[in-house]
């Protein structure tokens, strides 16, 4: 299997991740939010920020899943790079808040270094390719004077 076919599952499997977990946190956030890490469900009004994380799930995943379908890979690799800071805030969040040591590194963490890997992937992929293509391009021709 090639690098590109790796990175286009784990890519895809990214965004339908991401996808899922947004859907559920607006549907359904009071299963979605256990699991989080936070040590309390929000109170009062506060499950609204729940709706707020759905949203971001959801805007973050589209635009990664726009990325792959119209095979911009390098630019998919640089937005994965950015999208790995939001897990990585989650976790610092949770261990913030006096959250669960396991769901903030074992959730959280390993999301966003999972991200990072694909979005490096992804890189290294596209940058083999374009020194392919520029080594395989003639050279310009010479302009008489």
């Amino acid at each position: 299997m090639s690098l590109k076919n790796v990175n286009t599952v784990l890519a895809t499997a990214g965004v339908l991740f991401t996808l899922y977990l947004g859907v559920s946190f607006i549907l359904t956030p009071e299963t979605s939010a256990p699991g989080f890490g936070l040590p309390s469900w929000p109170a009062g009004d506060g499950g609204g920020f729940l709706i707020v994380k759905g949203s971001r799930e959801i805007a973050m995943g589209l635009a990664m899943g726009i990325l792959l379908v119209s095979g911009h890979r390098r630019a998919l690799g640089w937005v994965l790079l950015m999208t790995a800071v939001a897990p990585f805030g989650d976790m610092i969040t949770v261990l913030a808040h006096h959250g669960s040591v396991a769901a903030a590194f074992g959730i959280h963490g390993l999301t966003s270094a999972l991200i990072v890997a694909a979005g490096l992937l992804i890189l290294r992929e596209t940058g083999k390719a374009r020194k392919a293509q520029e080594a395989a391009a003639p050279a310009p021709a010479a302009q008489p004077a």
